[in-house]
This record gives structure tokens, sequence and C-alpha cells, in this order.
């Protein structure tokens, strides 16, 4: 046991000599470090703010054409209360048959906007890194942080309003 003591304490010693001759120009560099909340960058980042309405206003549009399958079924459904058994065996032909349309264009449009919505975030965030990655090598960034997985850092290291504003700016 006391051997394996000294032949760590041997090792221990023969590593700090080996990270004190290598000079300390290897650990020197400091680095430009700073970071971005990406949450505030979509926010403030007018393109995405103009995506939200555009696709508000599609799904608002997609309801209005749903609404317009279910009042149909409704309809279908209190006039076979009016029939005569043979009648509404029909009718129920024919509202199992727009339940079955309004399922499909339900499925449809939920897969369109999910697409839609997936292709909008990936041009939004396609912009986004391409603002940071030009901003950091103008002004000299080493490392570029994403806010949310930083523990701490100072208010000085925060590059998100300088993004916004340069991704607001660009034509």
């Amino acid at each position: 046991m006391i051997k394996k003591i000294g032949l760590i304490a041997v090792i221990v010693v023969i590593a700090a000599i080996c990270i004190t001759s290598i000079g300390t120009d290897a650990f020197a560099k400091e680095y430009k470090i700073g970071y971005v909340d990406l949450a505030k960058v979509s926010d403030g980042y007018l393109k995405t703010k103009n995506y939200e309405k555009t696709f508000e206003a599609q799904v608002k549009d997609k309801d209005a054409q749903r609404q317009k399958f279910v009042d149909e079924i409704r309809r279908l459904k209190d006039e076979q209360a009016l029939l005569s058994d043979k009648a509404k065996a029909e009718k129920q032909i024919i509202m199992e048959n727009k339940i079955k349309n309004l399922q499909e264009f339900d499925r449809s449009v939920r897969d369109d906007l999910i697409k839609q919505r997936n292709q909008m975030l990936n041009e939004i965030q396609k912009d986004i890194d391409t603002v940071i990655s030009v901003y950091s090598k103008e002004v000299g960034y080493d490392i570029v942080l994403i806010k949310q997985t930083v523990l701490y850092a100072g208010a000085e290291l925060d590059l998100t309003d300088e993004v916004v504003k340069r991704l607001n700016s660009k034509k």
C-alpha cells in the first residue's frame, strides 16, 4: 500500500514538472468569450414575428375550413334524428364518410403545419447562426456559447442585443 502511495506521489511530481517545463505559453492564451440568449434573439428577430403572424393566419384559415366539416356533420346528425330507420342508416353512412374526411383533413393539416413551422424555424436558426458567426469573427471572439448552457457569465459577455440588432438590420 505504501509503495502505491509513493508511486502515485512520484507520478504527480513528474506531471507537475512536465507541466511547468512546457512553459506557460501553452496555457497563457487568453480567449475572447461571449454568450447569446437564443430565445431572446429569436423573439427579437423581426422575421420570427412576421413568420408567427403568417403562421397564425394560416392556422385560423385551417380552423375555419375545419369548422365547415364539423358544421356539416352536426347538420347531418340533426337531420338524421328526424328520419325513418332506413333513411337514418343511409345518413349514418354519409356521416361516417364525412367524419373520415374530417380526420384526414386534420391529419393533413397537422402534418403540413408542422412541416412548414419546422422549415421556418430552420431558416430563422440559419440566419441567427450566420449572424453570430460573422459577428464573432469580425470582432474576434474565439468562443460563443448559448446562455442556456452557461451557469454564470457577466453581462459584459452578453452578445444578444448586438446579434438582434444585426439580424434586424440585414436585408
